[in-house]
């Protein structure tokens, strides 16, 4: 993927791209008119304006229900990606399903569910689970609970980027501003993770609750400081990034403390 801005990614070659992966699957696809709709409703506009513009021209073309384009789309999706990069340069032009979605599917939760697990491990889900979240936050958490134990690690990912109270570029999760608790099961199965990606979600997310529950997140990194892991150092210390910078007393004396301690050898 040569270097240009993403929004021009989404274009009028994306569009024929689509159509293409669309058409081997849907023979009856009307790809000219797609293609003709994207190639003059994109002028001008940025980039989620126009990956909207795939969505709502993509529900538009597919005659078919949800439940039925949702297992088209899962059949272009193709490989998994094997790397902790590339979500947004290989894997950009599943945005727009992504996107289909967080728009189209709400009121069919299972199937979105299966659809998201799928996209993420490919490009993310994390704006994408947000509207399920605030909607049906007691059936949500824990499908993210179980996927924080995925063997997949942008499906555990997933589990805490898709739960920040404060995910940049996205719609701010109230509930989790007001009360993070409920979020804190799911941090704790990820708090050893031995994936450096999932790693930095977690430590954002310990972030995003430091700055409107201080007391909570401390309350939980005092916790996890106790015997920690090199995985749990590392978190707890880019979760403070911004009280080092300040020179925060708690926070300097915690990782200081932290660092003195390590676990037990096993024995042979």
């Amino acid at each position: 993927m040569a270097f240009k801005k993403l929004k021009y990614w989404f274009d009028t070659e994306l569009a024929e791209l689509l159509a293409q992966k669309i058409s081997v699957h849907n023979p009856d696809f009307n790809s000219i008119a797609f293609v003709n709709a994207i190639d003059k409703g994109v002028v001008n506009l940025e980039l989620k304006d126009r990956i909207a513009l795939f969505a709502d021209e993509l529900h538009y073309a597919i005659k078919s229900d949800y439940q039925d384009t949702v297992a088209l789309f899962l059949k272009i999706l193709g490989p998994e990606n094997e790397e902790e990069t590339g979500m947004f340069t290989n894997y950009y032009w599943i945005m727009p399903i992504a996107k289909y979605v967080e728009k189209y599917g709400l009121e069919n939760f299972d199937c979105s569910m299966e659809a998201i697990q799928e996209i993420t491990k490919r490009n993310t889900g994390e704006y994408t689970i947000r509207p399920f979240i605030e909607k049906y936050q007691s059936r949500t958490l824990p499908v993210l609970l179980e996927w924080s134990k995925h063997q997949n690690n942008h499906v555990r990912r997933l589990s805490s980027e898709g739960v920040r109270p404060r995910l940049p570029w996205a719609t701010k999760l109230q509930q989790f501003i007001d009360d993070p608790k409920p979020i804190v099961p799911i941090l704790e199965n990820l708090k050893d993770d031995t994936s450096k990606y999932v790693q930095k979600s977690v430590a954002n997310c310990i972030n995003d609750i430091l700055k409107d529950n201080f007391q909570i997140g401390k309350a939980l990194l005092d916790r996890w400081s106790k015997k920690p892991s090199k995985e749990r150092k590392w978190i707890i210390k880019h979760a403070l990034r911004n009280f080092v910078k300040q020179q925060n007393e708690w926070a300097m004396t915690l990782i200081t403390t932290m660092n003195e301690t390590t676990l037990p050898k096993h024995k042979k």
